[in-house]
C-alpha cells in the first residue's frame, strides 16, 4: 500500500468514526428522551415534559450533521462493498432514532393530559416496558458501533417479548376503562403511551436489520409477525 492509499484509509476511517460519534450521540439522546418522559409522567411533571419536547431540536440537528457527513464521505470517498453499506446504514438508522426520539416526545406531549388528582395503577406499568424497549436502542446502536450481527439478531429477538408486555398492558386498560369508566380519559392516553413504546421497539428491531445487512452483505431472515 503506497502513502497515499494509507492516507485515503486513514482519512475513511476518520470519517466513519465521525458517523458512528453522531450515531451514538443520537442514541443517547433519544435513550435519555424515553427514561425522561417515563419520569415526567410518573411525576406528572409539565415542565420536564415540556424540556424533552425542546431538546428534540438537538436530535434533529445531529441528524442533518448525519446527512451531510454521509454524502460528503460517499462523494469524496467513493466508499465500496462493506463500506458503502456501512455509510448507508448509518445514513438510515439515524433516520429511524430521530423517529423514535419523535416517540419520546410524543409521551411527553401526553403528560399535561394526564394531570390529576387520582393516578391509576397502569401507570406504574408503563417505566418497566419503556426501560426494555431503550434497552433495545441501546443494544442494537451498540451492534452497529461493533459491526455485530450477532447482537442485532439478538435485539430482533427480544422484540416478542414487548409486544407481549404492551398486550398486557393492553388488555389491563381496557380492563379499567369497563369497570372505571371515570378513568376512559386516562387510561385513553395510556393506550397511545404504551404503543408508541411499542413502535420503539419496532424501530429498533428494524435498525438490527440494517445492522445485520451492512456487517454480512445478507439481508435478515424475515421475522414472524406477532397477531394483532
Amino acid at each position: 500500500m503506497t502513502v497515499g492509499q494509507q492516507h485515503t484509509v486513514k482519512a475513511f476511517d476518520q470519517d466513519i468514526g465521525q458517523l458512528r460519534g453522531l450515531i451514538s450521540q443520537m442514541g443517547g439522546l433519544a435513550e435519555s428522551a424515553i427514561a425522561q418522559s417515563m419520569i415526567a409522567l410518573q411525576r406528572g411533571d409539565v415542565d420536564l415534559a415540556d424540556r424533552i419536547r425542546q431538546d428534540d431540536r438537538r436530535i434533529d440537528a445531529i441528524e442533518a450533521e448525519v446527512e451531510r457527513t454521509a454524502v460528503r464521505i460517499i462523494a469524496l470517498r467513493a466508499p465500496m462493498a462493506n463500506d458503502l453499506r456501512e455509510v448507508v446504514a448509518a445514513l438510515k438508522i439515524a433516520g429511524v432514532v430521530e423517529r423514535i426520539a419523535d416517540y419520546a416526545k410524543n409521551i411527553a406531549k401526553r403528560v399535561p393530559q394526564l394531570e390529576s388528582d387520582h393516578r391509576i395503577e397502569p401507570v406504574s406499568m408503563l417505566p418497566a416496558m419503556a426501560r426494555m424497549a431503550a434497552d433495545m436502542v441501546t443494544d442494537v446502536l451498540n451492534a452497529f458501533a461493533a459491526r455485530d450481527p450477532e447482537a442485532a439478531l439478538a435485539v430482533c429477538e427480544r422484540d416478542h417479548a414487548l409486544d407481549d408486555f404492551y398486550d398486557s398492558i393492553f388488555r389491563t386498560l381496557v380492563t379499567y376503562m369497563v369497570e372505571n369508566p371515570k378513568t376512559i380519559s386516562q387510561c385513553a392516553h395510556l393506550l397511545f403511551i404504551a404503543k408508541n413504546l411499542e413502535r420503539i421497539g419496532d424501530h429498533a428491531t428494524n435498525v438490527a436489520e440494517m445492522v445485520y445487512f451492512a456487517a454480512t452483505g445478507t439481508r435478515m431472515v424475515e421475522r414472524e409477525k406477532g397477531s394483532e
